[in-house]
Formats: structure tokens, C-alpha cells, sequence
């Protein structure tokens, strides 16, 4: 047994059911302020990538037909260098960068959709309607499992099953050139929905205390996918 190991707290090998929950509760507060962090990181680049007109015509142009197959390849590709980095890596240097990627990943591949919708209705009203109903229900379902503290390790094949089909159908969607409609928006809300109850729990139960920042991660991916479906959920019913 490594003894060094085994004294010192902050060692990501560490798990948190065996610390106090006063060492629990920092990890939790260290990993929200992190997801805040993206958040705020998401936004920055964003605004910044809006400003850059080679950069929006660039992403526009893969939104179509098969582009947009290789752009979602692109994402996935991103998706998992950057978990890798903040999941695989000690060194907090590279799990901050391997965050920061996949912040960049998201702005890049939601400015398609915010175009869309700041087209649709001329300003970004509808943007800000979509993210506090998706910060509601989020504060909601992450205060579930806090309060709690039920650990929702179950969902996970669900999840894995549910995913995989959303992926086949969107590819599908794609290939043979039908529009999934609102109903599998509000399908893929449920999904985001029992992710973030998923990764809240992974969170409570299973992460070790050097893992706020991967722990940060997997909340802001669920989070990302409930702004999205959300958004066009607003957006269908802004065409009416």
C-alpha cells in the first residue's frame, strides 16, 4: 500500500465516502464554482467567436446534410481528447486545458443554432428564455439529488441505450434527410434530464477529491444538452 497516498487528502485515489463530509462539501462547492467557470467560459467564447465572421460562415456551412454528420464526428473527436485530458491526467494544468477544449468544442458547435435563433426572432430573447428554464431545471434536479443524496448509478445503462439511439437517429436524420421533430427534442430533454440526475449522483457518490474539475465536466456536458433541446424546443414554437 502507498503510504504517501494514503495520508494525504487531496489525492485524486482518495474516494469521497472516505472523508468527512465537511472535506465533501468542499469538493462539491469546488466543482459547482468550476461548472460556473464554463459556463462563464461558454458565454466568453461565444461573443468571441460571434465576432470572428469567417469563423460563423465556417460553422454555418457545415449545418447542412453531411457537413453536419462531420461536424458532430468533429465534436465527438474534441469530446474525447478533452475528457481524456480531465479524467486521465494529475497534472491540473492539463485537466483545466482539456475543460477549456471542450468549452470551445460547445461554443463552436452552438453557433449554428444561436444564429438560427437570433434570426428567428432578431434578438436574444428567446436565448435567455431557453437558459432560465434550463438553469431552473437543473438547480431542480441537482437539489434532488443533493438533498437526498439517492445515488442514481441506475440510470446508467438506460442512459447508454437512450444515447445511442438518440445518435442513430440523428444520424439517420441526416442520411436519409427527415427532420426528427419536436417530440424527439422533448425526448432528448428527458435524456438530459436523467443525466444530470446521473452525473450529479456520480458526483455525491462515486468522484475522488481531485476530481472537481472532471466532476465539473460532466455536469456541464448534461447541462449543454439541456440548453440545446430546450432551445429548440423555444424555437418550434416561435415558427407557430
Amino acid at each position: 500500500m502507498d503510504t504517501t497516498q494514503s495520508s494525504n487528502p487531496n489525492l485524486r485515489d482518495i474516494p469521497l465516502s472516505d472523508v468527512s463530509a465537511a472535506e465533501r462539501a468542499k469538493f462539491i462547492k469546488k466543482t459547482y464554482v468550476h461548472l460556473a467557470g464554463a459556463v462563464l467560459a461558454f458565454i466568453c467564447i461565444e461573443f468571441l467567436l460571434f465576432q470572428i465572421p469567417f469563423v460563423v460562415n465556417f460553422a454555418l456551412s457545415l449545418t447542412g446534410g453531411y457537413s453536419w454528420l462531420i461536424m458532430l464526428g468533429g465534436f465527438m473527436f474534441v469530446t474525447h481528447f478533452a475528457e481524456g485530458w480531465v479524467n486521465n491526467s494529475k497534472n491540473k494544468t492539463v485537466q483545466y486545458a482539456g475543460l477549456g477544449l471542450y468549452c470551445f468544442a460547445q461554443a463552436f458547435i452552438f453557433i449554428p443554432l444561436l444564429f438560427m435563433a437570433m434570426l428567428a426572432t432578431g434578438d436574444l430573447a428567446i436565448v435567455g428564455k431557453a437558459a432560465i428554464v434550463t438553469l431552473s431545471l437543473f438547480t431542480g434536479l441537482s437539489a434532488v439529488v443533493l438533498i437526498t443524496g439517492k445515488d442514481f448509478s441506475f440510470l446508467k445503462s438506460a442512459l447508454t441505450v437512450g444515447f445511442m439511439l438518440a445518435m442513430g437517429l440523428i444520424v439517420a436524420g441526416i442520411v436519409f434527410g427527415f427532420n426528427l421533430g419536436l417530440y424527439f427534442s422533448f425526448a432528448m430533454v428527458v435524456l438530459a434530464a436523467g443525466s444530470i440526475l446521473y452525473q450529479t449522483s456520480q458526483m455525491v457518490n462515486k468522484y475522488h477529491t481531485g476530481q472537481y474539475v472532471a466532476a465539473s465536466l460532466g455536469l456541464f456536458a448534461s447541462l449543454m444538452l439541456l440548453f440545446w433541446y430546450i432551445l429548440q424546443i423555444f424555437l418550434s414554437f416561435s415558427g407557430d
